[in-house]
């Protein structure tokens, strides 16, 4: 993260940002005002202008993740007409969106689940997610139990890649994962 000077006043959506970074790379209890300040390159005063408290921050940074990553995040999918586009562009951007080794705010996220935010956000990303999956299923003339059966291993199968991505430095490049995906979860 860029480090931002003195002079340069953050806003709220600055440091939920920066605390979904750190929930990235350690879970919520690597969320802390003075090393988040540090790494912005400010005092924590500049926190106080925001919050009242980290429980304050981190209710934030789950609000945005929810919101970038839920049914915010899916709205440009949603629009697409043809749901076989819509399937195909949804699991290329996932996969091509896996990076080798990079840190993963949801796989950070289902080691917390049992604080109640967490599991609140984490549920209302997988609904979304699922939901936009289910429907285009639907769409694609599933039956509505296969397409809810067919939605939830497709998204595993997302949710695996991510989790190999942050282990495995060697894995397929994401455009052959990407092939891949489309070829084994548009239906035939």
């Amino acid at each position: 993260m860029a480090v931002v000077s003195e002079s340069t006043r953050l806003s709220a959506q600055d440091w939920a940002r920066a605390a979904l970074k750190a929930i990235a790379d350690g879970g919520v209890a690597a969320v802390a005002v003075e090393p988040l300040a540090r790494t912005l390159g400010v005092t924590k005063g500049s926190f106080y202008a925001h919050y009242r408290n980290r429980d304050e921050l981190i209710a934030a940074a789950l609000a945005e993740w929810v919101r970038g990553h839920g049914e915010g995040g899916l709205t440009a999918f949603a629009a697409i007409a043809d749901p076989a586009q819509r399937l195909r562009e949804l699991l290329t951007a996932v996969v091509q969106a896996v990076q080798p080794l990079a840190p993963s705010v949801h796989l950070s996220l289902l080691g917390e689940r049992n604080d109640p935010r967490v599991r609140n956000a984490v549920s209302r990303v997988n609904s979304a997610r699922l939901e936009i999956l289910v429907r285009t299923y639907r769409e694609l003339g599933l039956s509505p139990s296969r397409a809810e059966s067919r939605a939830r291993v497709a998204y595993a199968a997302i949710l695996g890649l991510s989790h190999l991505a942050q282990t495995d430095p060697d894995g397929p490049d994401s455009a052959v994962l990407a092939d891949e995906a489309a070829a084994i979860f548009l239906p035939a």
